[in-house]
């Protein structure tokens, strides 16, 4: 009787350690879908675990800041130069990158609909293009700035350059990806050849258009830096290069850091365009 009071007492005080234990599982377990499911948590975690690890590091091997600065000092680097100063430089990169990537739009799509429309077009053009986009950009910046001189307007062509191939590629590929049965239903239809590329073709390509403005608006940036680069007294990329050599790297890891942020601002705006614009456009599992 004894042995079964004790056995009985030991049982019951296991039963609430039990639920705890699995309370604490299910919470972890909670936690952890929580972390998978919610957009940018994953990420972010991710990235304070690198800069955790980044910091520690040049702290223990005494990394000197002009060979690679930690991400304290970096901050540091923000404050190192007035705000007015970093407005005038992201703007200045800002309207080349935008100017750049919407010239591109308004050349791209009308050149696709030629290449996809005509093939005289298409076999006169497209070994062109590929000419073009094959051609190192920075190898040729330096005659496109004597041929078109200072100011925006060399910035904004080699932007352009940069940008306006893969919307090319991309829209035509769209276009050729209409089904053929709706093609021959707007042809017995005696459809206008408009009302066939605006009403037919171009809602088949939305999705590729859209993959390839949100990969042009990460070039335009690219572009405006790289023609910042070879010559330009404001901007991002004339901040960058100046900084370096300097060797004031936390004011140049600071501008690089601004660069990665206007990147990825522009990378969503498209995305949200598209979103509001065009949501049928988007996958099942995006909508």
């Amino acid at each position: 009787m004894t042995l079964q009071a004790t056995s009985a007492a030991s049982s019951s005080s296991v039963q609430p350690e039990k639920k705890v234990l699995v309370s604490k599982l299910s919470a972890r377990r909670r936690i952890g879908r929580f972390i998978l499911r919610t957009p940018g948590i994953l990420p972010a975690l991710t990235f304070l675990v690198i800069l955790g690890g980044w910091e520690a590091s040049v702290a223990l091997f005494a990394v000197p800041s002009y060979v690679l600065p930690a991400p304290s000092r970096i901050a540091t680097g923000f404050d190192a130069v007035s705000v007015e100063r970093w407005f005038q430089h992201i703007w200045a990169t800002l309207r080349v990158a935008l100017m750049g990537y919407f010239i591109s739009i308004v050349v791209a799509l009308p050149l696709a609909i030629a290449l996809t429309r005509s093939e005289v077009v298409n076999r006169a053009l497209y070994p062109i293009l590929v000419v073009i986009q094959s051609t190192p950009v920075v190898a040729v910046a330096p005659i496109i700035i004597v041929v078109l001189g200072a100011g925006d307007a060399p910035r904004v062509f080699i932007t352009f350059l940069i940008t306006f191939f893969p919307l090319v590629v991309s829209t035509a590929t769209g276009l050729l990806a209409t089904p053929r049965e709706l093609i021959e239903l707007s042809k017995s239809l005696r459809a206008p050849v408009a009302r066939e590329i605006t009403q037919i073709r171009l809602p088949y390509a939305i999705p590729y258009i859209f993959s390839a403005l949100k990969i042009s608006i990460t070039l335009a940036v690219i572009g405006a830096v790289v023609a910042e680069f070879v010559a330009a007294d404001k901007g991002l990329g004339f901040f960058l290069q100046f900084s370096t050599s300097m060797f004031r790297l936390p004011e140049a890891s600071a501008g690089l850091g601004i660069l990665i942020l206007m990147s990825l601002t522009l990378f969503q705006a498209v995305s949200m365009a598209q979103k509001l614009l065009f949501p049928w456009s988007l996958p099942r599992a995006s909508t």
